[in-house]
């Protein structure tokens, strides 16, 4: 935790040049390896939000505001800037820009802070000072910022990474409330909102959560009656717009970090659900926001620009509305070399310019590899922009697309290979480019600039070792007066059947002939039906089982919509059955945990086996009792010959390595069960 939140003392006068490096070579597309991407226009995901690229900015760093930095994460489509930097958050005081216990650069001012935000284009993301604060100084800090100076500050974040306040018994955080508990937390995040937006009604205020599968997610304090996530949801859910979360991964090697972005889907599922489960009424109008994020390896080097682009990516196509890179600044740790190129161990996207033993980080503020990461996804992803379903079948290999307004289809390509090419074939669904060379724009290992180019063609690129590649295509034929796009689908499920409605389409030059439903198998698709309606009924699907749908509209003239904004819906198990079981988690230590299953039937006779199936892959049974437990892949089994009509108790232990999605489909001797 200390060494993303490097205090500095000064900065240092001593600057040299970057160390000479070798350009990446490229292999011969004859011998390149080959991988095939799916581009699917049909599986629409979120729409790239003005906040999405958001980098971190904190009052220790002397050349926060300054024109050079300003423009250069402008030049770079960083849209978002957080204030006054993580920790600090919770030490600082804006009236007289001190931070008791750390160091404040000179002219670093939160009007200093938002004339840089204002010269990038960007918008601010504040932290109110929770920790030592008061929603007094909250609301005042509001009310110079929105009344005023006119900054029309949006996002508010009350506190920073409060669970680690000692709570859980890592102490990091800053917090002299007697109460340190998530219900404490809690009640006073309610006393911030209706302060401050009582100043503004138009401010958003955010809540901290822990991350799923991150610790202390899943840990039930000592005298809480619940989870952080879970307490924090239900007193606090009716009184904030956003949640927070921070992601710093684990890794050894640059590929375990690298494959640490499988399970984004997974966690931003999970913290949905937990928002559904616990936020109150109305729980889709709480949004998420990433504002802490950085890699384990190589974060000033080739697999830092790799690990941004993709989790980046990723996140905003699963509806994060920021994802805010620690750190502008932050300064060397440890020297050494990453993918044949000088890593100097810094968080900081820009050089520090210090020194270490051994070498020196690049001039001050030159960009890191990462940088260059970050203005490739805002060459890739404009706001407005619609993620689209893409998928490979070479692990080495990323993608991710994005359809434009105006028809124009990106797709983001990532060879996270170090060492060999690999020649790409690009298949399209729901979309047809033009014939020609397309837009090209690489970023290569050891590079300090985007390339562009027209080369290869909208089927055929080879992508050289270790980089990231954005095509940029147009469609074969331009759109003209086709329908608009079908508003956010909503369900009703139960463990087999779904109700999925609507809002309609406007129609264009013609009339809506009909709307079809599509269900997201990778990437591609699967047609579930089609209406003239605005809903449609569907069957057989399967209990206990995560589905996301879209919904486009066809006019007369056979002219189709972009996809609607995706719609993910959970089957669970029906409402009346012979047996009843449900599984709870006992005891959690966010990489694993103590579960229990309570089983009940009727007119079972002898023995009897329950069956489930674990959600991810990353889940895995190590032990159980009151049962002779097995797990086959995914599949896992309890076998006993004790009564079950009064119902019975079996327990286990497993292992997790990503979000732990708890399943609630469950048969007894081949019957599914109802929920306990």
């Amino acid at each position: 935790m200390t060494a993303r939140r490097l205090r500095w003392a000064a900065w240092p006068v001593i600057a040299v040049l970057a160390a000479a490096v070798p350009a990446a070579g490229t292999a011969g597309a004859a011998t390149a390896p080959t991988a095939t991407v799916t581009v699917n226009a049909r599986a629409g995901l979120a729409t790239m939000p003005d906040t999405g690229i958001g980098v971190n900015h904190a009052v220790w760093d002397s050349q926060l505001g300054t024109g050079e930095v300003a423009d250069l994460l402008g030049g770079a489509g960083v849209r978002a800037m957080r204030y006054p930097g993580g920790s600090y958050g919770d030490i600082y005081h804006w009236k007289d820009h001190t931070a008791p216990g750390g160091y404040v650069a000179p002219n670093t001012d939160f009007d200093t802070f938002m004339g840089g935000v204002r010269r990038a284009g960007a918008q601010p993301i504040v932290i109110a000072n929770y920790g030592t604060g008061t929603p007094e100084e909250a609301a005042d800090w509001v009310r110079y910022a929105n009344v005023t100076k006119g900054y029309g500050v949006k996002y508010w974040e009350i506190g920073n990474e409060l669970y680690g306040n000692g709570h859980y018994g890592a102490n990091w955080e800053a917090d002299n409330h007697e109460d340190k508990s998530p219900a404490g937390y809690a009640g006073l995040v309610v006393d911030y909102a209706k302060a401050m937006k009582a100043v503004d009604p138009g401010v958003k205020i955010g809540a901290v959560l822990t991350t799923p599968a991150n610790w202390p997610d899943g840990i039930v304090g000592t005298g809480d009656a619940a989870t952080w996530n879970q307490t924090v949801l239900s007193i606090a859910g009716p009184h904030i717009d956003f949640v927070i979360l921070h992601w710093y991964p684990s890794g050894s090697t640059a590929a375990e970090a690298l494959g640490r972005t499988e399970q984004l889907d997974d966690m931003i599922y999970l913290a949905r659900d937990q928002i559904t489960r616990y936020a109150g009424a109305n729980p889709g109008r709480i949004g998420i926001a990433m504002t802490e994020m950085n890699t384990p390896i190589g974060m000033n080097t080739q697999p830092g620009a790799l690990f941004a682009a993709d989790a980046y990516s990723a996140l905003l196509a699963n509806g994060v509305f920021t994802v805010d890179w620690w750190n502008v600044h932050n300064g060397a740790t440890k020297l050494s070399t990453v993918a044949g190129q000088p890593d100097y161990g810094d968080f900081g996207l820009l050089s520090s310019a210090t020194c270490l033993d051994g070498g020196c980080e690049p001039a001050l503020n030159t960009p890191f590899a990462p940088y260059y990461g970050l203005k490739m996804l805002s060459t890739f992803a404009r706001p407005g922009d619609q993620f689209v379903r893409a998928g490979t079948d070479d692990p080495l290999v990323g993608a991710h697309a994005v359809r434009r307004p105006n028809g124009d289809l990106a797709v983001l390509l990532l060879n996270k290979d170090p060492d060999q090419a690999r020649t790409v074939t690009l298949d399209y669904a729901g979309y047809t480019p033009a014939g020609g060379a397309p837009q090209v724009f690489t970023f290569t290992n050891g590079a300090t600039a985007l390339a562009e180019s027209a080369t290869g063609t909208s089927t055929s690129q080879t992508l050289p070792p270790y980089s990231l590649t954005t095509l940029v295509l147009h469609p074969a034929a331009a759109a003209s007066g086709g329908p608009g796009t079908p508003g956010q689908p909503t369900a009703t499920a139960t463990d087999r059947t779904a109700t999925i409605s609507w809002p309609a389409a406007a129609p264009g030059v013609h009339p809506i002939a009909k709307y079809e439903v599509y269900r997201q198998v990778g990437a591609v698709s699967e047609q579930w039906g089609e209406t003239t309606g605005t809903s449609l009924d569907v069957g057989n699907l399967v209990p206990g089982s995560r589905y996301t749908v879209n919904v486009l509209a066809r006019d007369t003239a056979g002219n189709v919509s972009a996809a609607s904004p995706p719609l993910t819906l959970t089957t669970g198990a029906p409402t009346t059955s012979s047996c009843t079981a449900r599984m709870t988690d006992v005891t959690d230590w966010a990489s694993g945990f103590v579960g229990g299953i309570r089983v009940t039937a009727t007119g079972v006779v002898g023995d009897w086996t329950l069956t489930f199936s674990w959600p991810t892959a990353r889940q895995r049974l190590t032990g159980g009792w009151n049962g002779t437990w097995a797990q086959n892949g995914t599949t896992v089994t309890v076998s006993s010959s004790a009564p079950t009509a009064a119902g019975v108790d079996v327990g286990f232990t497993a292992d997790y390595s990503g979000p732990n999605i708890l399943p609630t489909a469950f048969t007894l001797n081949g019957v599914l069960c109802a929920a306990g």
